[in-house]
């Protein structure tokens, strides 16, 4: 396999903004159910979603049925869970992988819930910014599974020790790093693009 340094990104938390926007409590207060009703109720719907053991019908079914919700509130329902899952872009960190194309492979690794390709594809065109996107919800597993790194680099074509695998949550992060890649914890984009460049250029450390 050719010697091709690449990164790979997370998208939630890393390529967008993902502030909790507090939408489950509102809807839980909407509809008189104590905290954390919803979770107890949908829980196994969320799982089975990142996982793409449900379509998005069945969700929208799961979830008129077990919170009692006509079609009108289970489309603003669903509406408020994506507009908390698709947040806002991090333009600064994406015009910035964007100009990496010519220099490096790129890839993106997310955990994801079904019908998030469609919707990301639309409000951010991440499909243009790298080469492969690897979704939980189509691969049927999720990150830190070890599986979900070996599909991304097989997908790209790469090695895992030439890889730099950036995300926001540390269990992941460590992850990456026993399945033999380089990985970043983003915590913010100065110190991720300098983690990248640093990669890219030979420069970086061996770990982390």
């Amino acid at each position: 396999m050719p010697d091709s340094r690449c990164v790979i990104l997370d998208i939630g938390g890393v390529l967008e903004i993902t502030p909790t926007t507090g939408w489950v409590a509102r809807w839980e207060q909407r509809l008189g159910l104590a905290a954390g009703t919803v979770e107890r109720r949908l829980g196994e719907v969320w799982r089975a979603g990142a996982v793409g053991a449900v379509g998005e019908r069945e969700v929208r079914e799961q979830v008129a049925g077990r919170l009692g919700l006509d079609a009108a509130r289970v489309e603003a329902f669903m509406a408020d869970l994506w507009a908390e899952y698709l947040g806002s872009p991090n333009d600064e960190l994406i015009a910035y992988v964007r100009g990496l194309r010519p220099r490096c492979r790129l890839g993106i690794l997310s955990n994801s819930f079904v019908g998030a390709r469609e919707r990301e594809t639309a409000a951010y065109g991440f499909d243009a910014l790298v080469e492969e996107i690897v979704y939980s919800h189509e691969i049927g597993v999720c990150k830190p599974d070890p599986r979900a790194f070996e599909v991304v680099c097989a997908r790209l074509g790469v090695r895992p020790r030439d890889c730099l695998f950036v995300d926001d949550v540390v269990v992941n992060v460590e992850a990456a790093q026993e399945a033999g890649m380089q990985a970043h914890l983003f915590e913010g984009n100065a110190e991720t693009i300098a983690r990248i460049a640093a990669h890219l250029d030979g420069t970086a450390p061996a770990t982390g």
